[in-house]
């Protein structure tokens, strides 16, 4: 509802990953199901006081089951949802850190303020020295100065 949160888990060498921020009226849906320790493999972090709405899996099926046309309207959410991120997932791999960027300034322009430079950089993939190259430089081609 308000708020920004991080994404985020530990690779082998013990260094923090982000890989998302949610913001205002996007849900964080973790599938676990097939677990056994049913754990996440991520960690959240709220990085501003937020308001959460806080679900868990029985409610869901109750809710599920009270109200027939719920389950085929998450699904279809769900679905559109998976399909923004493959293809964000896909313009990633495929863009330099520049272009990273850029994507960022156009779909997400408001993380710029909100996030520590570190953790916006950790997202793009880069070093933060790099983002602030990176950061000077569009500025700059962009007269955003």
């Amino acid at each position: 509802m308000k708020g920004c949160i991080r994404q985020y888990a530990i690779d082998e060498e013990g260094k923090e990953v982000t890989s998302n921020f949610y913001t205002e009226e996007q849900a964080i849906v973790v599938f676990n199901h097939h677990k056994e320790d049913k754990c996440s493999d991520y960690t959240f972090t709220c990085l501003e006081d937020s308001l959460l709405v806080v679900g868990d899996l029985n409610t869901e099926k109750d809710m599920y089951d009270k109200y027939n046309q719920l389950e085929s309207m998450t699904r279809r959410m769900m679905e559109e949802n998976f399909g923004e991120v493959q293809e964000e997932f896909a313009a990633f791999i495929a863009s330099t850190p520049e272009e990273r960027f850029k994507a960022l300034l156009l779909k997400r322009p408001h993380l710029i303020d909100r996030v520590p430079q570190h953790q916006l950089a950790s997202y793009l993939g880069i070093t933060p020295e790099s983002l602030s190259r990176i950061k000077k430089r569009v500025y700059k081609e962009e007269n955003w100065e």
